[in-house]
């Protein structure tokens, strides 16, 4: 099998076998994300996939997780998807779980009772790219999906049955409005209630210039202190049950996990011990990748 690259998954998908069901990204117009901006959006063939799912099968018959790449498997029909499926549970006898990316605006064009019929033919965790909660910076970095389409999406795939984690970017909105960001994006999370929430700092690489041009004049990048504050009233605001709070992302300074609401104290205490001793206690510069 060979991957048409570049390829990304989930920090979660680490060990997981990763099989592309798609090539690039259905929506692909976030200003932030220069992920698939080289490949144009496909949905692979069939046969060409079952290739890949025979040859995997024969060098990792006991893989136990796989993810679906690219970019939103979610945009497939219900027919090809259940197709895919039943294909990787015969030739994968100890698959215990098959996972993808998930789009809200894919999520939605599903009915709730085809979501529950993946869910029934083996599809796992969704991960869901929030990335704000706040709807002026979601029109500023053209995320596609409104506020109110991010909070149904992520509540119907929960409906369904699926482990949903999300994914929200500190610095986004830059310092005019960072507060706006976060109190937003604590607000929309808090009222979605996700299994799994996870903070990434904002990091383009070569897509920084181009990124603070879009963004108009007054916009100014936060800087490692910046974000930590951003991740402090993050945790202080939100209000969910159970969530799995982590920050274990290349790109953030300081890996932070626990259970919101159990652990916002210990969370709090060590955000304020780096603050207080950046030096001793954050990730260097040189340690960060996107």
């Amino acid at each position: 099998m060979q991957y048409d690259e570049p390829l990304f998954r989930p920090p979660s998908e680490a060990h997981s076998l990763i099989i592309q069901a798609t090539l690039g990204c259905s929506n692909n117009t976030c200003l932030f994300c220069g992920m698939y901006k080289m490949k144009k959006f496909t949905v692979r063939p069939f046969d060409a996939f079952k290739k890949d799912v025979l040859d995997c099968a024969r060098y990792a018959p006991d893989a136990r997780r796989i993810f679906l790449a690219d970019g939103d498997a979610l945009v497939m029909s219900m027919s090809h998807f259940t197709k895919i499926l039943r294909l990787l549970y015969a030739k994968f006898p100890n698959l215990e779980r098959v996972t993808c990316y998930a789009n809200p605006l894919n999520l939605l064009k599903k009915s709730m009772g085809e979501l529950r019929q993946l869910r029934e033919e083996g599809l796992g965790t969704l991960y869901l790219g929030m990335e704000s909660g706040s709807e002026q910076v979601l029109k500023r970095i053209a995320k596609g999906s409104t506020r109110a389409e991010i909070l149904e999406a992520g509540r119907k795939a929960l409906d369904a049955g699926f482990p949903l984690s999300v994914t929200v970017i500190l610095g986004l909105g830059g310092k005019l409005l960072s507060e706006e960001h976060i109190r937003d994006t604590a607000s929309l999370c808090s009222d979605m209630n996700p299994t799994y929430l996870s903070a990434l700092s904002l990091m383009l690489g070569p897509l920084e210039n181009y990124f603070a041009k879009t963004q108009g004049p007054d916009f100014e990048f936060l800087d490692k202190l910046d974000m930590l504050r951003e991740v402090r009233q993050l945790v202080c605001e939100l209000h969910t049950d159970n969530t799995i709070f982590r920050t274990n992302h290349a790109s953030n300074y300081l890996p932070l996990k626990g259970v919101l609401r159990q652990d916002r104290e210990t969370l709090l205490a060590a955000i304020d011990t780096a603050m207080a001793d950046p030096g001793k206690y954050l990730k260097p510069e040189f340690l960060r990748a996107l």
